[in-house]
């Protein structure tokens, strides 16, 4: 899904005293090439770039951006270099980033780790 062009300025802009390097990264949003601030975080990229919906809630799909900005919401989930359920208001930008929306329910990745099941006997 293609960042829409808005007419309005984004939320989220640099402080220029903040900003004092010229540098930046690019990361990839959905597919379209974003320059951003090195050192911050991939949810303030994304807002400092227009982006206005990060993922779709599970059962009715509503749009849903960040909220928090410090990891206790989940609201900013999305995929980045194929992993899904990241909160991207934790993760920090780094150069070549693929960052993907997050459509919808996904299942969590994790190891089962063998436990030895003990029976007691009364």
């Amino acid at each position: 899904m293609p960042i829409e062009a808005h007419s309005r300025a984004p939320l989220f802009q640099a402080v220029a005293s903040e900003t004092p390097s010229r540098r930046s990264v690019t990361l990839s949003f959905n597919g379209e090439a974003l320059n951003v601030p090195p050192g911050i975080s991939v949810a303030a990229a994304l807002l400092m770039s227009g982006v206005e919906r990060f993922r779709a809630t599970p059962v009715s799909e509503s749009p849903r951006a960040p909220y928090c900005m410090m990891g206790v919401c989940f609201e900013c989930l999305v995929n980045i270099d194929g992993v899904p359920n990241r909160q991207s208001c934790l993760v920090e930008v780094v150069d070549g980033m693929q960052v993907r929306s997050q459509e919808g329910a996904r299942d969590l990745q994790f190891d089962v780790p063998l436990v030895q099941v003990l029976e007691v006997q009364p």
